[in-house]
């Protein structure tokens, strides 16, 4: 469970419901259903559960995921559960992906990551064996 800065919870949306379109919010937002489209929020915290569904562009301070993501996620932590499926392009400083998670996509992991323009990623190079 995330902390967040305030602990104020700004909604939940729950399974069997489905929202199409942009969700905006400043301090924590709950999933159990269905998002297709935007999920943004500056300083908020998002809790995926293992029912929930993004599909679309998730730009948040922190991202716990136990459900499935697909598309664009960007977030200053993102930490993945055991039962957490992400399919998309995450960027982000820290990352945390537990035993059993599934993850499928680009990966940038600079201090800016999520604040970086989409298509102006810093992708981190890493040195082929006979340049070690």
């Amino acid at each position: 469970m995330l902390k967040s800065s305030r602990g104020d919870l700004n909604g939940f949306l729950d399974e069997g419901s489905h929202i199409k379109g942009e969700l905006h919010f400043e301090d924590t937002f709950k999933v159990s259903g269905k998002i297709t489209g935007s999920v943004i929020s500056e300083g908020g915290d998002l809790e995926l559960y293992e029912q929930g569904e993004i599909e679309g562009e998730v730009r948040v301070r922190q991202a716990l995921v136990s459900g499935k993501v697909g598309g664009e996620l960007r977030a200053d932590r993102v930490e993945i559960t055991s039962t957490g499926k992400v399919t998309a392009d995450v960027y982000t400083p820290s990352l945390v992906i537990r035993e059993g998670a599934f993850f499928e996509g680009r990966c940038s992991m600079h201090a800016d990551a999520r604040r970086d323009e989409p298509g102006r990623e810093k992708v981190a190079r890493m040195p082929l064996a006979k340049e070690r």
